[in-house]
This record gives structure tokens, sequence and C-alpha cells, in this order.
């Protein structure tokens, strides 16, 4: 007998053929019949008439940090709502695992740094994860049987080295000694499970101390060794950042991409290429590593969001404006807030920030330097009633300011906490041109959500349903089935996941069932529900009716049903190898 019956959808089966409609029906956690509608004899349990909607595989994220979210909100939300099935996490270098049995310090040194540098609430990490794991082995182990969507993991860099090497993780380098314990180490992870190896070397990567995370302090020689360790193990992966990721490579960062798939026989990808048809160098400088990787016996694989993501600014919490050269030291004081407005009022140091925003060095960063553009959203002072929602460029008009100087005032009379809406500069027909004909590329790939971090910052968790409506309905970049493509088998074929990916008989049923009229991504808002009742930035589902992991229903019309039928995703177990050679 099946266990469920969906009737009449309008498969897209994730290969990019051409859509068809017939029954679907699962049992015992896969798909075990597709058939012409009406001719499927066996029984059902449960059955649903869904005529007009397509089945399409599960989604697949390549790039989210729900490492500890999963402990305290195991439907992964708002990634499971809008039809994510299965998420790669560990990335950038930041694992909670492995932690040293002796040192019950590292936990904490682990939370602050997760909560800087990828924008978790501190509260949440310490309240909601329950830290009782050692190895890589057993935090994969506390989280099987209470996940409801499928997660991988990448052991990172900095928790290797720090298990190793103690507070000299950061600006030390490994003895002879202690490299061959970070390999074993590495090893024993793999073994476990883990999917390979993430690492950082971006500038922007700081710990909860402000000092560059330990796998900035790596050099060559070390990232070598680890990624020949990864090519000894089935079904393992690389996940790199460098600094130049934010905007073009130097060329030590291709040689050292290049060197390291190469030395590990294994794909490598890296996170995001930013497409702006204002840089058109930007994307060919991006892909060589790509092209001389293939030469030299591996593989690199570009990340690129396929929607602009919504993301929040703030003078007096730590954001992406941080990160322009000279705007950490200022907006960053260790001084009261009152000192800090005073320095932002300062007219010379404005206009030494502004030229600091718009220079060659802040790189993709100049995108947020359009101050006019930017929208006022929650305020919190008498002052500033009647201003949420306009543009900064309308309000510096009637006031006779510059735009920054009317944006740091509004600011400041909210004592920096007014919320920001950068607007993109490149939401123009170019820029969307030029994604359309990047995306044909052959190392480029859909991705880069970061979901699970940055969460009151930013909300790129949507990215399906919001690319899938825009292929419907809005500027139909690609056919439907090749968008579908792009979020489900290209994903899992880069990471070798076993039947996964595709509806096909015999595969797991990781499905989503949605309303090709409707399908979309609500507006991103501020919700306070994570514990300590700390916020985030969620957004609704719209037009997803139903969504199935492993069989199990665990969306219902946006709502999650209970279930936990997710799996945690072992390398060579759940993945098989994707050789470069």
């Amino acid at each position: 007998m099946l266990d469920h019956l969906i009737k009449g959808a309008t498969v897209v089966d994730g290969t990019g053929a051409p859509s068809y409609t017939a029954d679907v029906g699962i049992r015992d956690g896969r798909i075990a019949v597709i058939a012409e509608p009406g001719t499927v004899a066996e029984e059902a349990r449960t059955s649903e008439d869904a005529t007009g909607l397509v089945l399409a595989p599960g989604f697949v994220d390549p790039h989210t940090h729900y490492d500890a979210q999963l402990f305290w909100d195991p439907y992964a939300t708002p990634s499971l709502n809008h039809g994510v099935t299965t998420v790669a996490g560990g990335n950038c270098g930041f694992t909670l695992a492995p932690l040293h049995p002796e040192r019950p310090e590292d936990a904490d040194y682990t939370r602050r740094m997760m909560s800087k540098v990828e924008g978790m609430s501190l509260v949440a990490l310490e309240e909601g994860a329950p830290w009782n794991w050692h190895t890589f082995g057993e935090y994969l182990d506390a989280l099987e049987g209470r996940i409801a969507v499928n997660a991988g993991f990448m052991v990172g860099h900095c928790a290797l080295r720090r298990y190793v090497m103690g507070a000299d993780a950061v600006g030390g380098q490994p003895t002879p000694a202690q490299l061959e314990e970070m390999l074993r180490l590495f090893h024993e992870s793999m073994d476990a499970g883990a999917w390979g190896l993430s690492t950082t070397q971006s500038s922007t990567h700081s710990d909860g101390d402000g000092k560059p995370v330990a796998s900035r302090h790596a050099r060559p020689a070390e990232l070598i060794a680890l990624s020949k360790a990864v090519g000894e193990h089935e079904g393992t992966q690389i996940e790199a950042i460098v600094a130049g990721c934010l905007d073009q490579f130097s060329d030590d960062e291709i040689d050292l991409f290049v060197e390291m798939s190469a030395a590990a026989g294994r794909p490598l990808n890296w996170n995001v290429l930013t497409i702006d048809a204002a840089v058109p160098e930007r994307v060919p400088r991006q892909l060589i590593p790509s092209e001389r990787a293939r030469k030299a016996g591996g593989r690199i694989v570009a990340l690129t969001m396929p929607i602009l993501t919504p993301m929040n600014m703030s003078l007096g919490t730590f954001c992406a404006l941080n990160l322009i050269p000279g705007w950490g030291e200022i907006l960053g004081l260790p001084v009261p807030v009152p000192e800090r407005i005073a320095k932002l009022r300062d007219p010379e140091v404005r206009a030494e920030m502004l030229r600091r925003a718009d220079s060659k060095e802040a790189g993709v960063f100049r995108r947020l330097a359009n101050f006019g553009r930017y929208v006022i959203g929650d305020t919190y002072s008498k002052e500033n009633e009647g201003l949420t929602g306009r543009v900064v460029r309308d309000i510096a008009a009637e006031r006779g300011q510059d735009a920054f100087q009317c944006l740091v005032e509004i600011c400041a009379n909210d004592d920096l906490r007014t919320v920001l809406w950068p607007m993109p500069s490149d939401n123009d027909p170019a820029s969307w041109a030029l994604r359309q004909e990047t995306w044909a590329h052959e190392d480029v790939m859909l991705g880069g959500s970061d979901a699970g971090a940055h969460l009151d910052r930013m909300c790129g968790a949507p990215y399906t349903t919001r690319f899938i409506g825009d292929c419907l309905r809005g500027r139909r970049l690609v056919p439907l089935e090749q968008a579908v493509k792009m979020l489900t088998d290209d994903p899992a074929q880069l990471f070798g996941l076993r039947e996964r990916g595709r509806i096909a008989e015999g595969w797991n049923a990781d499905l989503v069932l949605f309303d090709p009229e409707r399908i979309e991504a609500g507006q991103a808002t501020l919700v306070h529900d994570l514990p300590g009742d700390s916020p985030r930035l969620d957004a609704k589902a719209i037009g997803v009716n139903a969504v199935w992991v492993n069989g199990v229903e665990a969306i219902r019309d946006d709502v999650v049903t209970g279930a936990v039928p997710g799996k945690v995703l072992r390398s060579g177990q759940d993945t098989r190898t994707v050789s470069t050679r």
C-alpha cells in the first residue's frame, strides 16, 4: 500500500526535461510509482488532487549556517517553508565541533565567534543548543533523528585549529606534530560523516575578540595538506572563502584555489559571485579559477544568488557598513553612543567615510555608498515619526542636506538604532541580462543564501520561491524546468547526493508541491522567536502547498506539521565521490 498518492500533478523532475502530468506515489520514504493519471492500481492511505499544481524535487541549498539553529528550530525555517529539503552547513570555516574535552572555555569562544562573524544571537547560541559533544561525530549524532530537513556538514578549519592549538590558533602556526594532529582529527571527522573541509581567509571574518579568525592565519602548505586529506575520503568536498570572493580575486588567491582543488581531486565551491553590469570585468575575473582548475585536474564552482537579497543596516550595530574600509573604527568605537554620534556629525569625518566607501579598496561594498537610495525602516523617536518607508534622497531634498548627512541625523535621533534598507544598485536590465548569461556557465551554481546566519540583517532563505516566481511571472530569464534543475539536481550533483535532487522511481521522496500562479516569497519582516526573544528576519512562503522530506509531510500551507523526518547526511554513506580527475 502506498503511504500517499499525489494525483494529476505537473511533474518537473529536476533533470531539465519537459514537464508532464502524472500520479506520483510515495511508500517508505521513497518515490514508489510515477504513472499516467488514473492508472495507479495500488491503494493509498491518503491522497490529494494536484491538478494544476507543480510537483518538483525538494530544493537543495548549498550554503547555509543552520549548524546551531537546527537545535532550537529543527524545521530550518524559513528554508523548509520555501521548499528546501536539504541544506549544506558548516560553511566558511565555522563549525560547532570538534571541541576539546579538556577546555570547556572553547565552547564559549566558539559561541562568541559565531555571534560576531555570522550574526547569530549569542543568547540563542547559549540557551538553544545543548553543547554536549566533543567530536564531530558526536555533534552529528546530537542532530540525528530530531531534524525536519536533510542536513550535511563540512568541518570548519577554525574548529580544527582551535582544538589542536588552543589560543595559539589565532596568530600562530602549527608545529609539524600539531599539523599531524589536525589531520588526524580531520580524518576522524570525515570518517564520522563530515562532507569535507571549509575554510576562510576573508579579511571580513573576525572572532568575538575582534581578531582574525583562526583559519586566516593558515599558510598555503597547511591548506594544501588538509585538501589532500579531503581526497582520501569518499563523497567529500571543499568550501573556501578568500578576501577576493567579495570583489575580484588576486593572483595568489587564484593559485591557492586551483592548487587546493587539484590536490584534493574534489570540487571546491566559493561564495558569493556578485553580478553587476556596472563592474563588467568582475565576472570574467572570478571565473578564471574555474578555467584554470579544469586544466589542473580540479573544479571550482562559484555560487551566486538569483535574487537581490533583502538586507538591512544600522549605524549602531555590527553590519556590512562596518566592513567598509575605515568605517569599522568609527561605527565600532568602544565609547558611548553620544560620542559616536558626535564623530559622525563631524563634516570632515563624513567626507572621509564617503571617500573610503567609494574607493577601489572598498570593493563590493561600494554598492552601499549611494545613501540617497536608502529607505528608512523602523524608527524609535518622536523626531522620526512618519519617516518609515521613505527614501533618504527625498527627505534630504526637503531638508536641504546631502544624503549622508540626512541619514546620520535621522539615525542620531534614534541613538543609532534606526533600521536602514539600502536599495540595490544592480537591479537594472543590464545586470539581469548579465546574470542570465552567467548562470549558463558550467561552473556557476545558484546558492549563497547564508540561511541561519545574519538573522536580523538579511533573509536569503526564500531565494528558491522568489526565483521560481520570477521565472514564471516576472523576468522569465529561464524556463521553469531549467529553474527547478538549477535548484535541485545541479547542487545535488555537485555534492554527490545519492538518489536526491530528482523525481524518479526509487529515489528519496523529497518533494515540493506548489501553485505556479502564486509561488512567491513574502516581504521580509522582523520577528522575535529565537531563544531569549532574540530577533530575526522571516518571510512567508506563498503558493507552496506542501513539502515532503523522505516521504513525510513536513510543511502544509506554510505551516510545519511537527514531523521530523530529516536525515543527517554523511559522506560516503549518503554522498558519492564527485571526482575532478
